[in-house]
């Protein structure tokens, strides 16, 4: 039975090869084979952007001190925001795990499952050698980046007291035998790097296909820019710092929010108590399906989007307070006022909107690597330089007209250099990566740049719905807790007849 999955499996993945986008050429006739036999079928695998760019992490920007859980929402619309939603804030353990529809689990791996075709594909299949060893490279960064998401969401934070702990379940195979058993953290971690240090040796930089960057396929940015970020996560500043000067080498291209983002010429209206209010939107709201604004993103180095099909990802107050109202334009373009009425709610409050109401950028970027830049030359004690860059990225961040004291960032010593850099990283990526910050700055041999317990004040609630006749409560997530690991999804245990072993609590 395993063995016919695997033969359907590889059908269903070749068939799907024909649906390549318009700026692709066309794949290969159905009627040719079903088993992949030339590198054309690789190249066609790996271009199907559609099974890579997605990352659905309800764990990560719903957990974060930069989600707002309401209840002034709840009490305004008993249905808003959902019990879903609130079990992933107030980080609840059975909620979590038995969500049918958390997919980074299964979508992570079937990332994974693409790049082991390719590479147990590669050796039988006719081809120029060095563009089958390219192709192998692009694979194994594949897997070293779907298994880092993996890793930093369903298990404890690297830690020398926790490398013994459950890690994830390693594949290098399509086979459906091989072990599903979960390896340790360290080797987890181990399995990442290896794959990794064979995808550093890609040297391509991004070209450009009607006018939209290749960064759907990995490149010299895309796997320097994960591998800065990675490094960062373990704290070496030191590899940070490299890995993400030579992304930039290659790709540095930054959006200036003074001439590159604009209002949508398409107000939306919606009429509340009687009232027509406007919702005013960047342009980049305006296209669900076609993602031609999002290929379009400059900045980008590695296409991955983070994707919430709950169409609401609500600012916290800290987060809010965090911009200056004045100049910051990312303030502007992306908090969106009175969001809230486009979601069925008649009280004020406004919403995170990116690309759509559902994508934010959450692959590497020149500007995260600036940020990387940035903390690692503080993290050593270089203010001044640090400070440099940092505010490279204010530069096209900050409306022009700011004076000098609320446009750029200054700093006095290392620690201060630390704390606004972490800063100004919650504000550029307040949805993608902050979560990230949160586990490693809490887990790290630093204390002085510890975000603390986390905190929602929030009603009661059970499977069925919220208890909105109880009295509030504060749900807390300590330092240390083993709450950061969140559960694998029950149905992937079960359909592993129980050999994925769940998260001890």
């Amino acid at each position: 039975m395993s063995k016919l999955k695997f033969i359907i499996a590889s059908a269903l993945l070749v068939f799907s090869l024909n649906s390549c986008d318009e700026f692709l050429s066309d794949a290969p006739s159905k009627s040719t084979s079903v088993v992949p036999s030339t590198i054309e079928h690789m190249e066609y695998a790996l271009n199907r952007y559609s099974d890579f760019y997605q990352e659905t992490n309800m764990a990560s920007f719903l957990g974060a001190d930069t989600y707002g859980l309401l209840k002034e929402m709840t009490d305004n619309k008993s249905s808003m925001p959902g019990i879903n939603p609130v079990q992933f804030a107030t980080w609840d353990i059975e909620g979590r795990a038995n969500y049918t529809r958390a997919t980074t689990f299964s979508q992570e791996y079937k990332k994974i499952f693409i790049a082991n075709m390719v590479i147990e594909n590669l050796p039988g299949i006719s081809g120029d050698a060095d563009r089958k060893a390219h192709l192998e490279k692009e694979a194994k960064f594949i897997r070293a980046y779907s298994m880092f998401n993996l890793v930093s969401t369903y298990c404890l934070p690297y830690t020398d007291a926790n490398k013994g702990e459950m890690g994830m379940t390693l594949k290098n195979s399509t086979s459906f035998e091989e072990l599903a058993e979960r390896a340790t953290l360290e080797d987890t971690y181990k399995y990442i790097e290896e794959n990794l240090e064979a995808a550093l040796g890609l040297t391509n930089d991004m070209t450009i296909v009607n006018n939209k960057y290749t960064h759907w396929r990995a490149n010299k940015a895309a796997v320097n820019g994960f591998a800065a970020r990675y490094w960062l996560q373990r704290g070496d500043y030191d590899k940070a710092y490299q890995y993400a000067t030579t992304a930039l080498s290659s790709h540095n291209v930054l959006v200036n929010y003074n001439t590159d983002m604009y209002y949508s010429t398409k107000p939306s209206y919606k009429t509340v108590n009687g009232v027509q209010v406007e919702i005013l939107y960047p342009y980049t709201h305006d296209n669900q399906t076609d993602l031609n604004d999002r290929m379009e993103w400059k900045e980008l180095m590695y296409f991955r989007n983070a994707y919430y099909g709950s169409w609401y990802y609500i600012p916290s107050q800290k987060l809010l307070d965090s911009y200056d109202h004045d100049y910051d334009l990312r303030f502007k373009y992306h908090i969106v006022d009175n969001y809230s009425y486009d979601r069925g709610l008649t009280m004020e409050y406004p919403g995170y909107v990116f690309f759509f109401k559902d994508n934010i950028p959450a692959g590497p970027t020149t500007a995260e690597m600036l940020l990387i830049k940035a903390e690692c030359l503080a993290r050593n004690n270089k203010v001044s330089e640090a400070m440099a860059e940092v505010n490279k990225l204010r530069d096209v961040r900050m409306d022009a007209a700011a004076p000098a004291e609320r446009k750029y960032l200054s700093a006095t010593d290392k620690n201060e250099a630390v704390k606004v850099i972490i800063e100004e990283r919650m504000r550029e990526m307040p949805f993608t990566m902050r979560w990230f910050d949160i586990v490693r700055l809490n887990h790290n041999n630093d204390s002085t740049d510890d975000v603390g317990a986390l905190t929602r004040y929030y009603y009661p609630y059970t499977s069925a719905g919220v208890l909105t006749n109880d009295t509030p409560k504060t749900y807390t997530l300590e330092v240390g807790s083993r709450l950061y690991a969140c559960p694998i999804p029950q149905t992937d245990i079960n359909s592993s007849n129980g050999v994925i072993e769940q998260n001890k609590y």
